[in-house]
């Protein structure tokens, strides 16, 4: 044996060793996984013991919803989506996850969500929530918001003049265009005190391309949290774009509460009703202006594509059903010209149809992650151990068949006599204490949006034109919905 052969030999036994290590380790790892793993018990697919690969796969292609969905199908109210994270659908387990007196906290994809910041969407402090929570909710209360509404009601009719000028040029109008313009302009004007202006230009600002840039990396961002760090570190375009358009977005949001600020403390008369107005005069009691700028953005990301989402939606789903149509037109046709939201949340038909839309074209449609209380939880007859994953989803709980007969059927007539397990199953602004706080904004605007826009074009049907089908119209379900399409082409025949 030569003196080479001599030197090989430790490495090969080193290269034996480290495969059998190896080996005995997975071997252990197995045994583990099927006889002591503390989810061993639940539903889901075998897979999903091992690995959440299927389930990132999903989320990257806009696809959860659905197939979570699917297992709920096959599996029932509690499914199994990872070695540490399940899903539930029975909603009594649902009102225990989302009250916040039971433990359950957010999870860090929420901090992965909008990284950088800290506000009261994505807050995982139990205090800071609720002192925030405290102290914005006041103005967007149904009461505070009727100072607002006849800039909300400005913005709408804008919208509708937007659209018909598009009309006469196109043949058609893509109100999913118009609705983001318009969504993004009421809460930009109601949080920084001065709107984008992007219905009046017919284009987005720079503020809402970086933010549609950033949202676009989203899902990565929050599959791979590693990368958040590299993006502001390496010279590579599809990292130090991300960043650079974040550093935009916070210079952009601290200088409009700054000049805010300032017109309030020069002519407080000439000031434009603001979310923030009181926060800014409330002094000590109040929130900081770093903390203003943090919830003015969360405000923008959460108030402008979900309810562009939701119109553009309802819009298409009327448009395909002539009796829904009708009905609708019928109600709307008998309000007096100078009709407010007062009169519209009168109407039950138009108020249907809302949350008809809602829950079946629900805009933030997927998982609502919290994380277990030590000591775990029994949900819907399972016991789950402390520090997993547990997740809801709104696509599921709004397609409960035994809640929503026929549910995959756009049926208004389900809400003008709805009962209370439909009433507590629908969570379209999520759930608990958590719950959206600009549920009634997005209504306010659902309601003038919808009525102003079939008014105006009573005989609105969905084109055909520029090839344009209904599979533009699949959704995409990432955290918020949207057309997959990317347009809703609607023509006025």
């Amino acid at each position: 044996m030569d003196r080479a052969e001599i030197r090989l030999l430790p490495s090969k036994e080193v290269l034996i060793l480290l495969t059998c290590s190896l080996l005995v380790y997975l071997g252990f790892f197995l045994l583990y996984q099927i006889y002591f793993d503390p989810l061993g018990r639940l539903p889901g697919a075998w897979l999903a013991r091992w690995t959440d690969v299927v389930l990132k796969y999903h989320w990257l292609n806009g696809t959860r919803a659905q197939y979570v969905h699917r297992l709920h199908q096959r599996f029932g109210p509690v499914v199994r989506l990872g070695p540490n994270e399940v899903d539930i659908s029975e909603i009594t387990a649902v009102k225990e996850i989302h009250n916040i007196k039971t433990g359950y906290k957010k999870s860090s994809f929420y901090e992965k969500f909008i990284p950088n910041t800290v506000n009261v969407f994505n807050a995982t402090d139990v205090d800071f929530h609720r002192r925030h929570r405290r102290l914005l909710s006041a103005p967007l209360s149904e009461s505070s918001l009727k100072t607002v509404e006849w800039a909300v009601d400005a913005k709408v009719k804008l919208a509708i003049k937007s659209m018909a000028r598009e009309m006469e040029q196109r043949q058609a109008t893509d109100v999913w265009k118009f609705w983001r313009f318009l969504a993004t302009d009421v809460i930009s004007e109601l949080s920084f005190g001065e709107s984008f202006g992007m219905l009046e230009a017919g284009k987005k600002n720079q503020y809402i391309v970086d933010l549609e840039g950033i949202a676009a990396r989203g899902p990565i961002f929050t599959t791979f949290p590693g990368l958040i760090s590299l993006a502001s570190r390496l010279p590579i375009p599809i990292f130090s774009a991300p960043a650079a358009a974040a550093k935009r977005m916070i210079r952009y949001a601290e200088q409009a509460v700054l000049q805010y600020k300032t017109h309030i403390a020069v002519n407080p008369a000439a000031a434009k009703p603001m979310l923030f107005s009181k926060l800014f005069a409330a002094g000590e009691n109040g929130l900081t202006d770093d903390e203003i700028r943090c919830e003015a953005q969360a405000y923008i990301v959460a108030g402008s594509d979900t309810t562009a989402t939701s119109l553009t939606y309802l819009v298409w789903a009327v448009c395909r059903d002539t009796k829904v149509k009708e009905t609708l037109l019928s109600e709307l046709m008998s309000l007096g010209e100078d009709f407010g939201d007062s009169d519209l949340r009168q109407l039950p038909y138009l108020n249907a149809v809302i949350d008809e839309t809602l829950r079946i074209h629900i805009a933030a449609p997927s998982a609502l992650p919290r994380v277990v209380p030590a000591g775990g939880s029994t949900l819907a007859g399972y016991f789950i151990p402390g520090n997993t994953i547990v997740t809801t989803q709104s696509w599921t709980l709004h397609r409960d068949p035994l809640v929503f007969p026929g549910p995959e059927l756009f049926d208004p007539t389900r809400w003008l006599n709805a009962t209370k397990e439909m009433t507590d199953t629908a969570m379209p602004f999520g759930g608990g204490s958590r719950v959206c706080i600009g549920k009634h904004l997005a209504r306010m605007e659902l309601r003038l949006g919808t009525a102003r826009f079939f008014r105006a074009f009573p005989s609105a049907a969905v084109s055909t034109l520029e090839s344009m089908s209904d599979e533009d119209m699949s959704p995409l379900a990432f955290f918020l919905l949207a057309p997959k399409g990317g347009r809703c082409l609607i023509e006025a025949k």
